[in-house]
């Protein structure tokens, strides 16, 4: 890398700053080594950093490279949504009217991408899914599960609200607990963790409860995702997508949309709130979408990375 690197920061699923979950995005990065950027994404440390390349396929909008400090994601929803409002903001591409459609290359594969103008408001921007969602493997029992969060097995749901995976591009475990209470006591074991779920096909932990603070809102929730180098995360678009599966499977609705409002990271200070819809066609999810708002922070240059040696 010859030249600095011209960068922003976002607020996203957020209409305020310093709430929401934070990104970085190199909204022109030329050809970077995978090296290279998962180095810079390690530096910045925030949950994703975005590189921004033309699209593969001329018909689409960007392609994105989205690194968490410690590895490569093929699909995250707070940087697709973060990189689109950047984007239209910097107008890298036209605008039309009130609600423009782009497409977003991820590695998992394209993403529409829909920008919402709201007169005296934050544009609402919109992502659908781009896989539909998949369920894992059983998960471990419920006692391991409270190791590793540090609960009691008496705090978590079980029965019909048991805890399962699924993934829309990536996996989660999903695990329902009785209330807000019980939610603000998660911590995570590092050692049980790594005992009963580094290897798990889900290793990253999505703990919710249906007792919202918020008007409005269907669900609270805490993300944690020690393998992806990520304590906790303030909003997690993936797993909101992801919980839809969830969700719909419990749910008796066999034609429409169903939606929920999600609260997270609100106990960690960056409250955050994430739209999400499932399309539902002869009780089946058709189709997933997650949306919020974004708030630009700050701008800068890295400087040129130094040669490695050998």
């Amino acid at each position: 890398m010859a030249e600095g690197l011209h960068f922003h920061t976002l607020d996203v699923f957020t209409d305020r700053p310093f709430g929401g979950n934070q990104l970085a995005v190199f909204p022109e990065a030329p050809e970077l080594a995978k090296d290279e950027m998962q180095r810079i994404a390690a530096e910045f440390n925030l949950s994703e950093t975005v590189f921004v390349r033309p699209a593969r396929d001329p018909r689409n909008t960007r392609h994105l490279r989205i690194f968490t400090p410690a590895e490569e994601l093929p699909f995250a929803g707070h940087p697709t949504i973060g990189t689109a409002h950047l984007l239209a903001a910097l107008r890298a591409f036209p605008l039309k009217g009130d609600r423009t459609n782009i497409v977003l290359e991820e590695e998992a594969g394209p993403v529409q991408v829909s920008i919402t103008q709201r007169k005296g408001k934050l544009p609402f921007v919109e992502l659908a899914a781009p896989a539909l969602p998949t369920f894992g493997p059983p998960p471990p029992h419920a006692s391991e599960l409270a190791a590793v969060l540090n609960l009691e097995p008496g705090d978590l749901l079980d029965g019909t609200d048991a805890p399962q995976a699924c993934s829309c591009g990536v996996p989660y475990l999903f695990v329902p607990v009785r209330d807000r209470s019980v939610l603000a006591r998660v911590q995570v074991d590092g050692g049980a963790w790594r005992a009963v779920l580094a290897h798990y096909w889900a290793p990253a932990v999505y703990v919710f409860c249906r007792d919202p603070e918020l008007k409005g809102s269907a669900l609270r929730a805490r993300m944690f995702g020690p393998g992806l180098g990520i304590v906790e995360d303030p909003a997690t678009g993936s797993a909101a997508a992801a919980i839809a599966g969830y969700l719909a499977s419990r749910d008796s609705t066999r034609e429409g949309t169903l939606r929920w409002r999600i609260e997270q990271g609100f106990e960690m200070g960056r409250p955050s709130l994430l739209d999400v819809e499932a399309d539902i066609r002869q009780g089946k999810v058709r189709q997933v979408r997650v949306g919020g708002t974004a708030v630009r922070i700050s701008d800068g240059e890295l400087r040129p990375l130094p040669k490695q040696k050998g």
